[in-house]
This record gives C-alpha cells, sequence and structure tokens, in this order.
C-alpha cells in the first residue's frame, strides 16, 4: 500500500503482514478489460501501465493476461507486500503518492491502476497530483474503491448501523457488519468521486461498478445487479484521462 505523509502509528498498520493487501477478482477483470479496451487491440507499441498500490502483486497478475503485450510494474510503499508481490509480477518497485515520490519521468507511464487504495490515504488531493506528473497527456486512469452509498449500506444507515467498508478504529471493528480492519480512512460516493477526480485535472470517461467479494452469498446476485447502476454498486470502477 502506497502512502501519502502517513503517521508512524498508519505506516506500521501497512507494514504489518496481518494486514490484507488483496482485492477481489472480479473487480480486477472488470478494470483489466476495461483498460485493454482503451488501450486498443492490438496495441501499436506497447504501454506502460503502473500498478499504484499493488499490494501482494494479485490484482496485476489478474490483469497480466488481459494486457498481454505491455509491461506492468507494481507499485507499493510496504517492503513486507512488494516481496510477496515478486512472487507474482516481473516488475516491483518502491514509492510513495508523495510530490515526486512515484520513480517514474513525468509524463513516462501510459496508464495508471490505482485499485483500492484512495480509501486508505491521508492525502488524496496529493495522490492524484502526482499520478497526473507520471501520466502522459491522455494517459489513462482506472480507479476503483468501495462505494458509501452501495445499496446494503443505504439500508445500514436508515437502521442505524454503521456502514461497510468505514471503520472507526484501527484496532477492531466497531458497529458495522464484518470482523476484518482494512484501514480505511476516506470514502467516497459515484458522485463525489467523479466530481474529485475531475478537479484534479482529468476527464471523466466512465463511471462504472463491480461487486464485492465479502457480500454473503445469498446475497450477491443482488449484489451483481446493482452493478448496472454504479451509486448503489458495491466497488466503483471509474475510467478518466489526463487533461
Amino acid at each position: 500500500m502506497t502512502t501519502t505523509s502517513a503517521p508512524p502509528g498508519l505506516r506500521d498498520f501497512y507494514e504489518d503482514p496481518a494486514t490484507p493487501v488483496a482485492s477481489g477478482e472480479q473487480r480486477s477483470h472488470r478494470q483489466a478489460r476495461a483498460l485493454a479496451a482503451a488501450l486498443g487491440r492490438p496495441a501499436p507499441l506497447p504501454a506502460l501501465v503502473v500498478d499504484i498500490g499493488c499490494g501482494d502483486g494479485q490484482a496485476a497478475a489478474t490483469a497480466a493476461p488481459l494486457l498481454a503485450g505491455h509491461r506492468i510494474v507494481g507499485v507499493d510503499w510496504s517492503q513486507d507486500a512488494l516481496k510477496r508481490a515478486r512472487t507474482r509480477i516481473p516488475h516491483v518497485v518502491r514509492g510513495e503518492l508523495t510530490a515526486s515520490g512515484l520513480p517514474f519521468a513525468a509524463g513516462s507511464a501510459d496508464a495508471v491502476l490505482f485499485s483500492e487504495v484512495i480509501e486508505h490515504l491521508v492525502d488524496p488531493d496529493a495522490a492524484l497530483d502526482e499520478i497526473r506528473r507520471i501520466l502522459r497527456p491522455g494517459g489513462h486512469l482506472m480507479l476503483s474503491t468501495p462505494n458509501l452509498a452501495a445499496w446494503y449500506n443505504r439500508a445500514l444507515l436508515l437502521a442505524g448501523v454503521q456502514p461497510v467498508f468505514s471503520e472507526v478504529s484501527l484496532r477492531a471493528v466497531h458497529g458495522r457488519p464484518g470482523t476484518e480492519v482494512v484501514g480505511h480512512l476516506r470514502l467516497y460516493t459515484a458522485r463525489a468521486l467523479r466530481s474529485f477526480v475531475a478537479a484534479a485535472g482529468f476527464d471523466v470517461v466512465r463511471v462504472t461498478g463491480a461487486p464485492f467479494h465479502g457480500v454473503p452469498r445469498p446475497l450477491r446476485p443482488l449484489d451483481r445487479l446493482a452493478c448496472t447502476a454504479p451509486s448503489l454498486s458495491s466497488i466503483l470502477l471509474l475510467h478518466a484521462r489526463k487533461t
């Protein structure tokens, strides 16, 4: 997980090997398919795709067959995550989402995968500034993040229950379904995410939805159905281009 000037306690949390660093496979497939379509097949030249916050490399490994011919480089701040990522993808480097904290020249990347990262950041504004720096003009940003306004969160809030994905502590879960602490600091609705990314200097191409692997099995058909209305979906998938 990359960081933006995270306080020591938060850095220790993300360096802990017990902290989850993998995301859902369905989200990875949907994101990779969208990027492959955006880059074009066959691509005239191999693209540099930077997976920022690559975690254990699972998402990049899932995307690799759909992005054949392109070079995927995983980036993470956590040394433990990078150690695990090296077992799945050939190219990984350490970097941070601070000013010039990513080890890439300005305008050198054709696309950035930014999957389930922004909700963990202290300073998401600086993160998008740094992503914009390394992208070439017209380069693609493929961002995914949990949806604060997911269909079940709306019902939970009406019942006075803390929404899924939200967290009030790094030590334990309080007042919401689930048992796993993953360090979410910020959550977005579809409208807020679109507005935020546009304000950072990107043209938002499309916002779609993806299901969440943690939804109980009996409710998964409903969760997949909610993807047809991104504002209700579990996961938000945003495709934007650098202006």
